[in-house]
Protein backbone atom coordinates (compact mmCIF):
# COMPACT_ATOMS: atom_id res chain seq x y z
CA UNK A 1 0.00 0.00 0.00
CA UNK A 2 3.16 2.49 0.53
CA UNK A 3 4.54 1.73 -2.83
CA UNK A 4 0.89 2.32 -4.25
CA UNK A 5 0.42 5.79 -2.28
CA UNK A 6 3.97 6.54 -3.44
CA UNK A 7 3.23 5.98 -6.82
CA UNK A 8 -0.04 7.84 -6.97
CA UNK A 9 1.54 10.73 -5.27
CA UNK A 10 4.22 10.58 -7.71
CA UNK A 11 1.43 10.82 -10.74
CA UNK A 12 -0.14 13.59 -9.22
CA UNK A 13 3.65 15.27 -8.96
CA UNK A 14 3.93 14.57 -13.10
CA UNK A 15 0.89 16.14 -13.75
CA UNK A 16 1.28 18.83 -12.02
CA UNK A 17 4.58 19.45 -13.69
CA UNK A 18 2.94 19.14 -17.42
CA UNK A 19 0.21 21.41 -16.25
CA UNK A 20 2.06 23.79 -15.18
CA UNK A 21 1.51 26.49 -18.17
CA UNK A 22 -2.53 25.15 -18.19
CA UNK A 23 -4.54 28.21 -18.23
CA UNK A 24 -6.87 26.19 -15.99
CA UNK A 25 -4.77 25.91 -12.85
CA UNK A 26 -3.61 29.39 -13.27
CA UNK A 27 -6.94 30.70 -12.86
CA UNK A 28 -7.44 27.99 -10.27
CA UNK A 29 -4.69 29.48 -8.47
CA UNK A 30 -5.89 32.63 -9.04
CA UNK A 31 -9.40 31.94 -7.79
CA UNK A 32 -7.93 31.00 -4.33
CA UNK A 33 -5.77 33.76 -4.06
CA UNK A 34 -8.88 36.16 -3.59
CA UNK A 35 -11.13 33.36 -1.81
CA UNK A 36 -8.49 33.72 0.73
CA UNK A 37 -7.34 37.52 0.73
CA UNK A 38 -11.19 38.17 0.84
CA UNK A 39 -11.81 35.72 3.72
CA UNK A 40 -9.52 37.89 5.70
CA UNK A 41 -10.72 40.85 4.31
CA UNK A 42 -14.53 40.15 5.35
CA UNK A 43 -13.77 37.90 8.34
CA UNK A 44 -12.97 40.64 11.07
CA UNK A 45 -15.86 42.56 9.85
CA UNK A 46 -18.27 41.05 12.63
CA UNK A 47 -15.08 40.93 15.03
CA UNK A 48 -13.37 43.76 15.36
CA UNK A 49 -16.54 46.18 15.97
CA UNK A 50 -17.74 43.89 19.00
CA UNK A 51 -14.12 43.34 19.89
CA UNK A 52 -12.95 47.18 20.47
CA UNK A 53 -16.37 47.79 21.56
CA UNK A 54 -15.73 45.01 24.42
CA UNK A 55 -11.92 46.09 25.13
CA UNK A 56 -12.67 50.08 25.48
CA UNK A 57 -15.68 49.63 27.90
CA UNK A 58 -13.73 47.26 30.23
CA UNK A 59 -11.01 49.45 29.76
CA UNK A 60 -13.70 52.55 30.94
CA UNK A 61 -15.03 50.40 33.43
CA UNK A 62 -12.05 49.40 35.13
CA UNK A 63 -11.09 53.51 35.22
CA UNK A 64 -14.35 54.27 36.36
CA UNK A 65 -13.68 52.04 39.63
CA UNK A 66 -10.42 52.83 40.63
CA UNK A 67 -11.38 56.78 40.25
CA UNK A 68 -14.19 55.53 42.94
CA UNK A 69 -11.82 53.24 44.92
CA UNK A 70 -9.05 56.62 45.26
CA UNK A 71 -11.52 59.10 46.25
CA UNK A 72 -13.76 57.02 48.93
CA UNK A 73 -10.95 57.71 51.40
CA UNK A 74 -10.40 61.04 50.93
CA UNK A 75 -13.71 62.49 52.42
CA UNK A 76 -16.76 62.53 50.12
CA UNK A 77 -18.70 60.42 52.72
CA UNK A 78 -17.24 61.69 56.05
CA UNK A 79 -18.42 60.13 59.31
CA UNK A 80 -18.90 61.73 62.93
CA UNK A 81 -19.09 59.84 65.78
CA UNK A 82 -21.67 60.88 68.22
CA UNK A 83 -20.39 60.50 71.99
CA UNK A 84 -24.10 60.74 73.85
CA UNK A 85 -25.26 57.72 71.89
CA UNK A 86 -22.54 55.53 70.19
CA UNK A 87 -23.95 56.06 66.87
CA UNK A 88 -22.28 56.72 63.53
CA UNK A 89 -23.79 59.86 61.30
CA UNK A 90 -23.04 60.84 57.81
CA UNK A 91 -22.08 64.05 56.44
CA UNK A 92 -21.89 65.29 52.69
CA UNK A 93 -24.79 62.73 51.88
CA UNK A 94 -28.24 62.97 53.46
CA UNK A 95 -28.09 65.30 56.31
CA UNK A 96 -28.78 64.25 59.56
CA UNK A 97 -29.33 60.42 58.70
CA UNK A 98 -28.35 58.95 62.33
CA UNK A 99 -28.37 54.89 62.45
CA UNK A 100 -26.77 52.91 64.98
CA UNK A 101 -23.42 51.29 64.70
CA UNK A 102 -21.76 52.17 61.15
CA UNK A 103 -23.31 53.14 58.11
CA UNK A 104 -21.98 52.32 54.91
CA UNK A 105 -22.36 54.85 51.89
CA UNK A 106 -24.49 53.85 49.12
CA UNK A 107 -23.35 51.84 45.80
CA UNK A 108 -22.74 53.85 43.35
CA UNK A 109 -23.17 51.48 40.54
CA UNK A 110 -25.94 52.17 37.99
CA UNK A 111 -29.18 50.38 38.01
CA UNK A 112 -28.85 47.18 36.00
CA UNK A 113 -30.21 47.67 32.47
CA UNK A 114 -33.07 45.46 31.09
CA UNK A 115 -31.67 45.96 27.90
CA UNK A 116 -28.52 43.87 26.45
CA UNK A 117 -27.73 46.05 23.70
CA UNK A 118 -25.08 48.64 24.03
CA UNK A 119 -26.70 52.00 24.43
CA UNK A 120 -26.21 55.15 22.09
CA UNK A 121 -23.62 57.13 23.64
CA UNK A 122 -20.38 58.91 23.18
CA UNK A 123 -18.28 55.61 23.07
CA UNK A 124 -20.78 53.48 20.98
CA UNK A 125 -20.64 56.44 18.16
CA UNK A 126 -16.57 56.97 18.48
CA UNK A 127 -16.33 52.78 17.63
CA UNK A 128 -18.04 54.15 14.46
CA UNK A 129 -14.47 56.36 13.70
CA UNK A 130 -12.21 53.75 15.00
CA UNK A 131 -13.70 50.80 13.04
CA UNK A 132 -13.80 52.61 10.01
CA UNK A 133 -10.04 53.74 10.20
CA UNK A 134 -9.01 50.54 10.85
CA UNK A 135 -10.94 48.69 8.05
CA UNK A 136 -9.54 51.70 5.64
CA UNK A 137 -6.06 51.67 6.72
CA UNK A 138 -6.05 47.98 4.67
CA UNK A 139 -7.59 49.76 1.00
CA UNK A 140 -5.53 53.20 1.66
CA UNK A 141 -2.03 51.22 2.15
CA UNK A 142 -3.40 49.11 -0.72
CA UNK A 143 -3.99 52.63 -2.82
CA UNK A 144 -0.42 53.66 -1.94
CA UNK A 145 1.68 50.43 -3.05
CA UNK A 146 -0.69 49.60 -6.39
CA UNK A 147 1.14 52.26 -8.22
CA UNK A 148 4.18 50.22 -7.86
CA UNK A 149 3.23 46.59 -8.22
CA UNK A 150 1.63 47.61 -11.76
CA UNK A 151 4.73 48.54 -13.59
CA UNK A 152 7.01 46.48 -11.53
CA UNK A 153 4.97 43.35 -12.92
CA UNK A 154 5.58 44.45 -16.36
CA UNK A 155 9.78 44.12 -15.38
CA UNK A 156 9.65 41.10 -13.36
CA UNK A 157 6.35 39.22 -14.41
CA UNK A 158 3.89 38.09 -12.31
CA UNK A 159 5.00 35.20 -10.73
CA UNK A 160 7.70 36.42 -7.70
CA UNK A 161 4.75 39.36 -6.75
CA UNK A 162 1.90 36.90 -6.71
CA UNK A 163 4.08 34.89 -3.70
CA UNK A 164 5.04 37.53 -2.43
CA UNK A 165 1.68 38.78 -1.71
CA UNK A 166 0.94 34.99 0.05
CA UNK A 167 4.42 35.70 2.51
CA UNK A 168 2.69 39.02 3.34
CA UNK A 169 -0.69 37.77 3.97
CA UNK A 170 0.03 34.63 5.74
CA UNK A 171 2.28 37.01 8.47
CA UNK A 172 -0.61 39.37 8.57
CA UNK A 173 -3.25 36.66 9.06
CA UNK A 174 -1.14 35.52 12.13
CA UNK A 175 -0.77 39.11 13.69
CA UNK A 176 -4.78 39.51 13.59
CA UNK A 177 -5.02 35.86 15.38
CA UNK A 178 -2.72 37.17 18.85
CA UNK A 179 -3.18 40.92 18.29
CA UNK A 180 -5.18 42.10 21.15
CA UNK A 181 -4.50 45.84 20.81
CA UNK A 182 -5.73 48.95 18.52
CA UNK A 183 -2.55 49.81 16.79
CA UNK A 184 -1.70 46.43 16.55
CA UNK A 185 -4.34 45.47 15.08
CA UNK A 186 -4.10 48.58 12.56
CA UNK A 187 -1.13 47.25 11.73
CA UNK A 188 -2.03 43.62 10.60
CA UNK A 189 -4.60 45.47 8.45
CA UNK A 190 -2.29 48.03 6.99
CA UNK A 191 0.28 45.14 5.91
CA UNK A 192 -2.60 42.99 4.56
CA UNK A 193 -2.83 45.74 2.24
CA UNK A 194 0.49 45.54 0.55
CA UNK A 195 -0.32 41.88 0.38
CA UNK A 196 -3.24 42.21 -1.25
CA UNK A 197 -1.94 44.45 -3.68
CA UNK A 198 -0.06 41.79 -4.67
CA UNK A 199 -1.85 39.05 -5.08
CA UNK A 200 -4.89 41.75 -6.72
CA UNK A 201 -3.12 43.05 -9.35
CA UNK A 202 -0.35 40.30 -10.27
CA UNK A 203 -3.37 37.52 -10.59
CA UNK A 204 -5.73 39.79 -12.51
CA UNK A 205 -2.89 40.87 -15.22
CA UNK A 206 -1.64 37.00 -15.17
CA UNK A 207 -4.98 35.87 -16.47
CA UNK A 208 -5.25 38.91 -18.75
CA UNK A 209 -2.25 38.18 -20.54
CA UNK A 210 -3.21 33.69 -20.67
CA UNK A 211 -6.82 34.46 -22.24
CA UNK A 212 -6.27 36.89 -24.83
CA UNK A 213 -9.59 36.34 -26.83
CA UNK A 214 -11.89 39.06 -24.73
CA UNK A 215 -14.89 36.50 -24.09
CA UNK A 216 -12.66 33.91 -22.66
CA UNK A 217 -11.08 36.71 -20.84
CA UNK A 218 -14.65 37.56 -19.41
CA UNK A 219 -15.83 33.80 -18.61
CA UNK A 220 -11.92 33.38 -16.64
CA UNK A 221 -12.05 37.22 -14.62
CA UNK A 222 -15.53 35.98 -13.86
CA UNK A 223 -14.77 32.85 -12.54
CA UNK A 224 -11.64 34.35 -10.40
CA UNK A 225 -14.50 36.79 -9.08
CA UNK A 226 -15.78 33.91 -8.16
CA UNK A 227 -13.74 33.40 -5.71
CA UNK A 228 -13.40 36.91 -4.53
CA UNK A 229 -17.29 36.54 -3.91
CA UNK A 230 -16.57 33.81 -1.68
CA UNK A 231 -14.57 35.20 0.06
CA UNK A 232 -16.66 37.82 0.63
CA UNK A 233 -19.51 35.24 1.05
CA UNK A 234 -17.73 32.58 4.06
CA UNK A 235 -15.99 35.66 5.82
CA UNK A 236 -18.63 37.23 7.70
CA UNK A 237 -20.58 34.28 8.64
CA UNK A 238 -17.46 32.18 9.48
CA UNK A 239 -15.89 35.13 11.54
CA UNK A 240 -19.19 35.67 13.89
CA UNK A 241 -19.88 31.94 14.85
CA UNK A 242 -15.97 31.43 15.32
CA UNK A 243 -15.92 34.10 17.61
CA UNK A 244 -18.86 34.13 19.44
CA UNK A 245 -18.39 30.09 19.89
CA UNK A 246 -14.50 29.70 20.04
CA UNK A 247 -12.45 32.94 20.39
CA UNK A 248 -11.59 35.94 18.35
CA UNK A 249 -7.65 33.91 17.76
CA UNK A 250 -9.68 30.73 16.12
CA UNK A 251 -10.76 32.00 12.47
CA UNK A 252 -7.38 33.47 11.69
CA UNK A 253 -5.30 30.20 12.26
CA UNK A 254 -7.61 28.58 10.08
CA UNK A 255 -6.98 30.71 7.46
CA UNK A 256 -3.13 30.78 8.07
CA UNK A 257 -3.27 27.06 7.40
CA UNK A 258 -5.34 27.53 3.96
CA UNK A 259 -2.91 30.39 3.08
CA UNK A 260 0.39 27.86 3.71
CA UNK A 261 -1.61 25.53 1.14
CA UNK A 262 -2.13 27.93 -1.00
CA UNK A 263 1.39 28.79 -1.29
CA UNK A 264 2.60 25.78 -1.51
CA UNK A 265 0.69 25.20 -4.54
CA UNK A 266 2.26 28.65 -6.14
CA UNK A 267 5.77 27.48 -5.36
CA UNK A 268 5.33 24.72 -7.47
CA UNK A 269 3.45 25.42 -10.11
CA UNK A 270 4.63 29.14 -10.62
CA UNK A 271 8.20 28.96 -9.76
CA UNK A 272 8.34 32.24 -8.27
CA UNK A 273 11.86 32.86 -8.16
CA UNK A 274 12.50 33.20 -12.52
CA UNK A 275 12.15 36.48 -13.75
CA UNK A 276 9.97 36.70 -16.80
CA UNK A 277 9.32 40.72 -18.23
CA UNK A 278 6.69 40.91 -20.81
CA UNK A 279 8.15 41.42 -24.29
CA UNK A 280 6.91 44.61 -24.90
CA UNK A 281 6.73 47.55 -23.13
CA UNK A 282 3.48 48.73 -22.09
CA UNK A 283 1.16 52.33 -21.90
CA UNK A 284 2.34 54.10 -18.93
CA UNK A 285 0.40 54.31 -15.86
CA UNK A 286 -0.25 57.61 -16.39
CA UNK A 287 -0.98 57.61 -19.99
CA UNK A 288 -3.81 54.96 -18.96
CA UNK A 289 -5.04 57.09 -16.32
CA UNK A 290 -5.48 60.14 -19.12
CA UNK A 291 -7.95 57.86 -20.80
CA UNK A 292 -11.44 59.03 -19.77
CA UNK A 293 -13.14 55.87 -20.84
CA UNK A 294 -10.24 53.64 -18.16
CA UNK A 295 -11.18 56.19 -15.68
CA UNK A 296 -15.35 55.66 -16.52
CA UNK A 297 -14.66 51.76 -15.77
CA UNK A 298 -12.72 52.79 -12.87
CA UNK A 299 -15.35 54.91 -11.63
CA UNK A 300 -17.98 52.65 -11.51
CA UNK A 301 -15.68 50.31 -9.69
CA UNK A 302 -15.04 52.50 -7.09
CA UNK A 303 -18.21 53.77 -6.13
CA UNK A 304 -20.02 50.60 -6.50
CA UNK A 305 -17.89 48.90 -3.96
CA UNK A 306 -17.83 52.03 -1.69
CA UNK A 307 -21.58 51.55 -1.06
CA UNK A 308 -20.30 48.04 0.96
CA UNK A 309 -17.30 49.33 1.86
CA UNK A 310 -19.25 52.47 4.04
CA UNK A 311 -21.66 49.69 5.23
CA UNK A 312 -19.21 47.11 6.91
CA UNK A 313 -18.05 48.97 9.44
CA UNK A 314 -21.33 51.08 10.45
CA UNK A 315 -23.98 48.38 10.01
CA UNK A 316 -22.84 46.29 12.58
CA UNK A 317 -22.51 48.92 15.43
CA UNK A 318 -26.12 50.32 14.04
CA UNK A 319 -27.61 47.31 14.32
CA UNK A 320 -26.00 46.74 18.34
CA UNK A 321 -27.66 50.21 18.43
CA UNK A 322 -30.98 49.75 17.24
CA UNK A 323 -31.66 45.90 17.07
CA UNK A 324 -29.73 44.57 20.28
CA UNK A 325 -28.24 41.65 17.57
CA UNK A 326 -26.20 39.06 19.23
CA UNK A 327 -22.59 38.64 17.82
CA UNK A 328 -23.23 36.10 15.47
CA UNK A 329 -25.94 38.05 13.87
CA UNK A 330 -23.45 40.99 13.40
CA UNK A 331 -21.91 38.50 10.60
CA UNK A 332 -24.97 36.85 9.60
CA UNK A 333 -26.73 40.24 8.31
CA UNK A 334 -23.98 40.53 5.42
CA UNK A 335 -24.49 36.81 4.47
CA UNK A 336 -27.10 37.96 1.06
CA UNK A 337 -25.14 40.43 0.19
CA UNK A 338 -22.31 37.65 -0.20
CA UNK A 339 -24.84 34.74 -1.88
CA UNK A 340 -25.89 37.55 -4.16
CA UNK A 341 -22.52 38.65 -5.10
CA UNK A 342 -21.38 35.34 -5.68
CA UNK A 343 -24.57 35.01 -8.58
CA UNK A 344 -24.19 38.30 -9.99
CA UNK A 345 -20.20 37.74 -10.57
CA UNK A 346 -21.42 34.00 -12.29
CA UNK A 347 -24.54 34.86 -13.85
CA UNK A 348 -22.67 38.11 -15.73
CA UNK A 349 -19.61 36.75 -16.79
CA UNK A 350 -20.92 35.57 -19.70
CA UNK A 351 -24.59 37.44 -19.53
CA UNK A 352 -23.09 40.72 -20.08
CA UNK A 353 -21.05 40.25 -22.73
CA UNK A 354 -24.04 39.09 -25.05
CA UNK A 355 -26.72 42.43 -23.32
CA UNK A 356 -23.58 44.80 -23.70
CA UNK A 357 -20.76 45.10 -20.54
CA UNK A 358 -21.94 48.56 -19.92
CA UNK A 359 -25.62 48.36 -19.88
CA UNK A 360 -24.78 45.55 -17.43
CA UNK A 361 -22.64 48.33 -15.23
CA UNK A 362 -25.16 50.71 -16.08
CA UNK A 363 -28.49 48.72 -14.38
CA UNK A 364 -25.88 47.51 -11.92
CA UNK A 365 -25.15 51.49 -10.38
CA UNK A 366 -28.45 51.95 -10.33
CA UNK A 367 -29.74 48.69 -8.09
CA UNK A 368 -26.53 49.78 -6.12
CA UNK A 369 -28.07 53.17 -5.07
CA UNK A 370 -31.87 52.15 -4.81
CA UNK A 371 -31.11 48.70 -2.27
CA UNK A 372 -28.29 50.70 -0.23
CA UNK A 373 -31.07 53.50 0.25
CA UNK A 374 -33.47 50.80 1.41
CA UNK A 375 -31.02 49.41 4.16
CA UNK A 376 -31.92 51.58 7.04
CA UNK A 377 -35.54 50.96 6.54
CA UNK A 378 -34.86 47.38 8.28
CA UNK A 379 -36.53 47.36 11.42
CA UNK A 380 -34.53 43.79 12.50
CA UNK A 381 -32.52 41.32 10.86
CA UNK A 382 -35.14 39.93 8.55
CA UNK A 383 -35.67 43.23 7.11
CA UNK A 384 -32.02 43.74 6.01
CA UNK A 385 -32.13 40.21 3.46
CA UNK A 386 -33.94 41.58 0.69
CA UNK A 387 -31.81 45.43 0.73
CA UNK A 388 -28.52 43.14 1.51
CA UNK A 389 -28.94 40.71 -1.11
CA UNK A 390 -29.74 44.22 -3.92
CA UNK A 391 -26.54 45.41 -3.06
CA UNK A 392 -24.47 42.48 -3.37
CA UNK A 393 -26.20 41.54 -6.79
CA UNK A 394 -25.82 44.90 -8.30
CA UNK A 395 -22.10 45.08 -7.38
CA UNK A 396 -21.48 41.45 -8.94
CA UNK A 397 -22.75 42.72 -12.25
CA UNK A 398 -20.33 45.70 -11.96
CA UNK A 399 -17.37 44.20 -11.32
CA UNK A 400 -18.23 41.03 -13.73
CA UNK A 401 -18.63 43.51 -16.39
CA UNK A 402 -16.16 46.25 -15.66
CA UNK A 403 -13.34 44.04 -14.83
CA UNK A 404 -12.85 42.25 -18.40
CA UNK A 405 -13.43 45.98 -19.82
CA UNK A 406 -10.30 47.22 -18.64
CA UNK A 407 -8.22 44.35 -20.50
CA UNK A 408 -10.55 45.43 -23.53
CA UNK A 409 -9.42 48.88 -23.96
CA UNK A 410 -6.23 48.01 -23.07
CA UNK A 411 -6.31 45.72 -26.18
CA UNK A 412 -8.33 48.28 -28.11
CA UNK A 413 -6.74 51.66 -27.18
CA UNK A 414 -3.11 51.20 -26.03
CA UNK A 415 -0.43 48.06 -25.83
CA UNK A 416 -1.91 44.27 -24.74
CA UNK A 417 0.20 44.60 -21.42
CA UNK A 418 -1.88 44.72 -18.61
CA UNK A 419 -0.08 44.87 -15.34
CA UNK A 420 -0.85 48.80 -15.18
CA UNK A 421 -4.44 48.97 -15.71
CA UNK A 422 -4.93 46.38 -13.20
CA UNK A 423 -3.47 48.24 -10.95
CA UNK A 424 -5.88 50.98 -11.93
CA UNK A 425 -8.48 48.70 -11.65
CA UNK A 426 -7.50 47.82 -8.00
CA UNK A 427 -6.47 51.23 -7.14
CA UNK A 428 -10.46 52.01 -8.00
CA UNK A 429 -11.41 49.08 -5.55
CA UNK A 430 -8.95 50.25 -2.91
CA UNK A 431 -10.35 53.96 -2.90
CA UNK A 432 -13.91 52.76 -2.45
CA UNK A 433 -12.91 50.84 0.68
CA UNK A 434 -10.61 53.48 1.72
CA UNK A 435 -12.88 56.50 1.62
CA UNK A 436 -15.87 54.38 2.70
CA UNK A 437 -14.80 53.36 6.18
CA UNK A 438 -12.94 56.24 7.07
CA UNK A 439 -15.05 58.87 5.85
CA UNK A 440 -18.43 56.43 6.57
CA UNK A 441 -17.33 56.58 10.32
CA UNK A 442 -17.44 60.01 11.00
CA UNK A 443 -20.73 60.68 8.65
CA UNK A 444 -22.40 57.99 10.65
CA UNK A 445 -21.66 59.67 14.03
CA UNK A 446 -22.26 63.60 13.13
CA UNK A 447 -25.80 63.06 10.74
CA UNK A 448 -26.38 59.05 11.81
CA UNK A 449 -26.60 56.18 9.68
CA UNK A 450 -29.69 56.61 7.20
CA UNK A 451 -28.34 59.88 6.07
CA UNK A 452 -24.70 57.82 5.33
CA UNK A 453 -26.92 55.17 3.34
CA UNK A 454 -28.49 57.80 1.34
CA UNK A 455 -25.59 60.12 0.23
CA UNK A 456 -23.53 56.88 -1.06
CA UNK A 457 -26.89 55.66 -2.67
CA UNK A 458 -27.81 59.24 -4.35
CA UNK A 459 -23.72 59.44 -5.74
CA UNK A 460 -24.35 55.88 -7.12
CA UNK A 461 -27.91 56.60 -9.16
CA UNK A 462 -26.01 59.71 -10.12
CA UNK A 463 -22.89 58.15 -12.00
CA UNK A 464 -24.85 55.22 -13.62
CA UNK A 465 -25.44 56.82 -16.56
CA UNK A 466 -21.94 57.63 -17.29
CA UNK A 467 -21.13 53.78 -18.06
CA UNK A 468 -23.26 54.64 -21.25
CA UNK A 469 -20.09 56.20 -22.90
CA UNK A 470 -18.48 52.61 -22.73
CA UNK A 471 -20.87 51.59 -25.08
CA UNK A 472 -18.63 52.13 -28.15
CA UNK A 473 -15.63 53.31 -27.14
CA UNK A 474 -12.93 54.51 -30.32
CA UNK A 475 -9.89 52.59 -31.13
CA UNK A 476 -6.36 54.39 -30.35
CA UNK A 477 -5.42 56.24 -33.96
CA UNK A 478 -2.34 53.79 -34.05
CA UNK A 479 -3.95 50.79 -34.03
CA UNK A 480 -7.42 52.39 -36.51
CA UNK A 481 -3.80 52.93 -38.87
CA UNK A 482 -3.08 49.24 -38.27
CA UNK A 483 -6.68 48.00 -38.64
CA UNK A 484 -7.33 50.05 -42.07
CA UNK A 485 -4.02 48.76 -43.33
CA UNK A 486 -5.38 46.80 -46.38
CA UNK A 487 -1.48 45.92 -47.27
CA UNK A 488 -1.02 44.33 -43.74
CA UNK A 489 0.17 40.76 -43.67
CA UNK A 490 -0.37 40.15 -39.99
CA UNK A 491 -2.93 37.71 -38.70
CA UNK A 492 -5.83 38.96 -36.54
CA UNK A 493 -7.82 38.40 -33.67
CA UNK A 494 -11.22 39.57 -33.54
CA UNK A 495 -12.32 42.28 -30.27
CA UNK A 496 -16.32 42.89 -30.77
CA UNK A 497 -18.61 45.44 -28.83
CA UNK A 498 -22.23 45.84 -29.43
CA UNK A 499 -21.98 44.83 -33.19
CA UNK A 500 -18.77 46.66 -33.98
CA UNK A 501 -15.11 44.55 -34.58
CA UNK A 502 -11.89 45.59 -34.87
CA UNK A 503 -9.38 43.44 -36.07
CA UNK A 504 -6.25 43.24 -34.23
CA UNK A 505 -2.66 42.17 -34.99
CA UNK A 506 -0.78 39.25 -33.26
CA UNK A 507 2.11 41.71 -32.96
CA UNK A 508 0.34 44.38 -30.77
CA UNK A 509 -1.10 41.32 -28.37
CA UNK A 510 0.70 38.65 -26.10
CA UNK A 511 0.68 34.97 -27.87
CA UNK A 512 -1.77 32.69 -25.93
CA UNK A 513 0.49 30.30 -24.13
CA UNK A 514 -1.93 27.30 -25.28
Amino acid sequence: MGLLDALRDFSLLTWLREERQSRKLILFIVFIALLLDNMLLTVVVPIIPSYLYTVDDEASTAVRNHSVSSQSPSGTFQTIVSLYDNSTRLTNLIPQVSTPGVTLPPTLTPAPNDSDCPKADKQLLNENVKVGLLFASKATVQLITNPIIGPLTNKIGYQIPMFAGFCIMFLSTIMFAFSSSYVLLFLARSMQGVGSSCSSVAGMGMLASVYTDDEERGNAIGIALGGLAMGVLVGPPFGSVMYEFVGKTAPFLVLAVLAVLDGALQLFVLQPSKVEPESQKGTSLLGLMRDPYILIAAGSICFANMAIAMLEPALPIWMMETMCSRKWQLGVAFLPASISYLIGTNIFAVLANKMGRWLCSLIGMLLVGISIICVPFAKNIYGLILPNFGVGFAIGMVDSSMMPIMGYLVDLRHVSVYGSVYAIADVAFCMGFAFGPSAGGAIARSIGFPWLMTIIGVVDILFAPLCFFLRNPPANEEKMAILMDVNCSMKTRSYSTQGSSYQMGDDMDLDSPE
